[in-house]
């Protein structure tokens, strides 16, 4: 069981969009602290795009000091490019916790759809929509890329209690 407070920086990741989100666990409820994207443009060299996810996601990891990150684990079966590309730019977000000796979890879209929505084939709609209703927001964050992180996250804290 959880003794503290716990920070959670959950992470969805992409090469173009980084979703993050940041929530506080007390081992019962979940309270947000941030949310939001790293964004890189299109037709930015990709080391660049690279080096931008790094500088900002540095800072997260500095601003916010989780205890724990959160990662989905990538699952693709058609662009074999684009998994090479979003596994480097998920490397380089777990470099950054790693060099903090932070603890990081990898969860599977089955395993977060199951502990956020407790069915493993539930839509993103829904999945995104319960992510609204455990964290208490009038409206599903916003970008998509957000949600799916605040999800990652929760599954994160789901998971940890039992620990």
């Amino acid at each position: 069981m959880i003794k503290k407070n716990i920070r959670i920086l959950g992470i969805d990741p992409g090469y173009a969009i980084v979703g993050f989100g940041v929530l506080d666990y007390n081992g019962f409820e979940f309270t947000p602290v941030e949310y939001g994207a790293v964004t890189t443009e299109a037709g930015t060299e990709f080391y660049q795009r690279l080096r931008i996810i790094h500088e900002d996601i540095e800072f997260i990891f500095d601003k916010f000091k989780p205890d724990y990150v959160a990662v989905e684990r990538l699952f693709f079966t058609t662009n074999q490019k684009t998994a090479i590309d979003v596994a480097q730019a998920r490397g380089v977000v777990m470099l950054s916790a790693a060099i903090r000796n932070i603890p990081i979890a990898e969860y599977t879209p089955l395993q977060v759809k199951m502990s956020v929505v407790g069915y493993g084939k539930a839509e993103k709609r829904q999945v995104m929509e319960m992510t609204r209703q455990i964290l208490k927001f009038e409206n599903i964050p916003k970008p998509d890329d957000a949600a799916d992180a605040l999800a990652i996250a929760i599954c994160h804290g789901h998971t940890i209690r039992f620990l």
